[in-house]
This record gives C-alpha cells, sequence and structure tokens, in this order.
C-alpha cells in the first residue's frame, strides 16, 4: 500500500505517510481523550445530582412532552 501511495504521487515517499499516520493516530486520541473527559464529568455530574428514582416509560414519556411545551 505505501509503494502504491508513493508511485501513484499520493506521497513523496513512506516517511511521509508514516508522519500523516502519525498526525491522524494523535488526533484521534486526542479526541479519545476529549470524549473520556466529557464523559467522566457527566458521571461525576450525575452523581452528584442526589439520589435517582424509579420512573416508568410513560411517565418519563410524559414529563419530556410537558417539558418540550414549557419550552414552546
Amino acid at each position: 500500500m505505501l509503494e502504491n501511495a508513493v508511485e501513484n504521487g499520493g506521497y513523496a515517499s513512506n516517511s511521509e505517510i508514516v508522519r500523516d499516520a502519525l498526525r491522524l493516530w494523535e488526533q484521534r486520541e486526542d479526541v479519545r481523550q476529549m470524549e473520556l473527559a466529557r464523559l467522566k464529568k457527566a458521571y461525576d455530574e450525575g452523581m452528584a445530582s442526589g439520589e435517582g428514582r424509579s420512573v416508568t416509560a410513560d411517565t418519563l414519556l410524559a414529563e419530556l412532552k410537558a417539558e418540550a411545551r414549557k419550552r414552546g
């Protein structure tokens, strides 16, 4: 694949391909870390929000509809 990419002009050399792959990997890892931080924050906020409650699907749906009506 590397040879084809270089031969077809997509990259100047194999090392350019490796550098590009490392940049993409680093970006993916950055996004992964941000997502993990966001999930941890949401978890912590949920845990700090107090005791949970039991609710049926019908009750939840009614509450969501009432909330949507309030917002317009």
